[in-house]
């Protein structure tokens, strides 16, 4: 009793502080080194989170694209990333690593000028924060979407001056925003087509990777041929060849104008926007590859939409600009006849389009393939041009397909592209190089040689699925392309 009336009189003492009790002094030196421990601790707090956004670095941006785990099956239906660049020659082309319009904007309280610096490092495009693409799609309303897939969503805008944007949202699951991201601002950031879709600006904020794109409100080639526009509305066949043609254009650039060229991996017609006028733009670069001077080819994972991959891509994982080109020749298939490149709701000899042209071609019913839907029908001559291009470009072996610059050649001949010559070697054997031959400049150099005397019989995609594969057999066409296209000019 004595201690605790002992204790009692020294805490009620008053101390030199003030004047104030010892028990008051020492309630306030608890509080105040309990405020600074809680102090920090958030300011560490804020560091750790500082150090976590600062973590993606714009200039470093690899050449790598994602990996895929599979070949995508489904076909997806959604509208892709309307662009509407406007161009004063209609070939014109830019590629420059002067930037062709540098602006930044600064968040304010989000960003330090050690992040600006970063992003000054791309040289081109607009910086947006998330508080503008926001406002300009109304807080990402679902009325503004225009289309999804696996890896984000796509909405429409407009800015406060009224200029019409698409906003890609990328989805980060387990990283994938980031990856595509960094693939889609490194494989068009930096180039200037007026037949690719035209990046415009970028948003990075925490976790956030978006993609600002032009905006055209046209539609894409797949809705146009299978979708809800096919059944109101038809392209003429001057429209659809004013389409391939840009494709074209655009592909050849992508492969033969740039360093390191560009491989898209993915072509597809709903891949392949349309403005007002008709023309193409090339969207969707989330795939894509860069292969650099002297290389060959790049060893990567099958990626893709079933139908449209090359097959020795699908087969080895081999990858080069002559899958593009596979590509583009199914595409051009599908174009002109207004099937889808893998249908399984035809019978057994007409579910891969690729195979059913072969045997129609072979059996000298070429004029039979063209969409019903055209009106007026194509002239027999534009039809087997068509047709002709279309098939060097699915060529089983990739070292025969042409270049996509000679590919733009043909379509705009006015005659067949092929002549009437001796043989060349490098393009058809045996009794078929007897029958037709084709200009040897285009095919490829000894750069692809090696790959392909090691992969001389690559199989095909379908045969992916064995499920499905037996419902293909019976449509399997063993003709050379020399005798098809004999066939097709007689």
């Amino acid at each position: 009793m004595a201690g605790g009336g002992y204790l009692t009189n020294q805490l009620s003492r008053r101390t030199v502080i003030f004047g104030f009790k010892l028990w008051v002094v020492l309630g306030i030196a608890v509080g105040a080194f309990i405020i600074l421990i809680l102090f920090f601790l958030s300011m560490w707090l804020v560091s750790r989170k500082k150090n976590t956004d600062d973590k993606f670095r714009l200039h470093n941006i690899p050449s790598e694209s994602k990996e895929i785990q599979e070949v995508k099956i489904e076909k997806e239906s959604s509208r892709g990333l309307p662009s509407n660049q406007a161009s004063s020659s209609p070939d014109q082309t830019q590629h420059s690593s002067t930037p062709a319009s540098t602006e930044r904007l600064a968040s304010p309280g989000a960003r330090g000028g050690s992040k600006a610096a970063e992003v000054s490092h791309l040289g081109w495009g607009h910086w947006y924060t998330l508080r503008e693409l926001d406002a300009a799609t109304h807080c990402f309303a679902d009325c503004n979407v225009l289309g999804e897939g696996g890896y984000g969503i796509v909405y429409k805008g407009k800015l406060p001056d009224g200029t019409p944007i698409a906003v890609k949202n990328l989805l980060n699951n387990r990283g994938q925003a980031e990856k595509e991201f960094r693939v889609e601002v490194e494989a068009i950031g930096r180039v200037r087509h007026k037949n690719l879709v035209r990046l415009l600006g970028y948003c990075v904020e925490g976790c956030h990777r978006m993609l600002v794109y032009e905006y055209v409100d046209n539609g894409n080639l797949e809705q146009w041929l299978h979708g809800p526009i096919s059944r109101t509305k038809s392209l003429t066949w001057e429209a659809r060849m004013k389409i391939v043609l840009g494709t074209a254009k655009a592909l050849a650039y992508l492969h033969e104008a740039l360093e390191p060229k560009v491989v898209h991996r993915d072509i597809k017609s709903s891949n392949i926007l349309i403005d007002s006028t008709y023309n193409a733009r090339i969207s969707d670069f989330g795939l894509a590859k860069l292969l650099g001077a002297g290389k060959s080819h790049v060893t990567t994972r099958v990626m893709g939409t079933f139908g449209y991959v090359a097959p020795e891509y699908a087969n080895t994982g081999l990858l080069n600009e002559r899958s593009d080109v596979y590509s583009f020749g199914v595409l051009l298939m599908e174009v002109v006849t207004g099937r889808d490149p893998v249908d399984y709701s035809r019978p057994p000899s007409e579910v891969n389009l690729v195979d059913w042209l072969k045997l129609m071609v072979g059996q000298r019913r070429s004029e039979e393939v063209a969409d019903p839907n055209l009106e007026p029908k194509p002239a027999s001559r534009a039809l087997k041009r068509a047709l002709l291009v279309a098939l060097r470009c699915v060529d089983p072996d990739s070292s025969k397909r042409p270049k996509m610059g000679h590919v733009v050649h043909m379509l705009e001949a006015d005659e067949y592209p092929y002549r009437d010559v001796s043989a060349c070697n490098s393009c058809v054997t045996g009794s078929a190089a007897k029958m037709v031959s084709f200009p040897c400049t285009t095919h490829a150099g000894p750069a692809s040689g090696k790959y392909h005397s090691r992969h001389k019989s690559p199989t095909k995609v379908s045969e992916r699925r064995p499920s499905r594969a037996a419902a293909l057999q019976g449509s399997r066409v063993a003709v050379t392309v020399g005798i098809l296209t004999r066939r097709l000019s007689s």
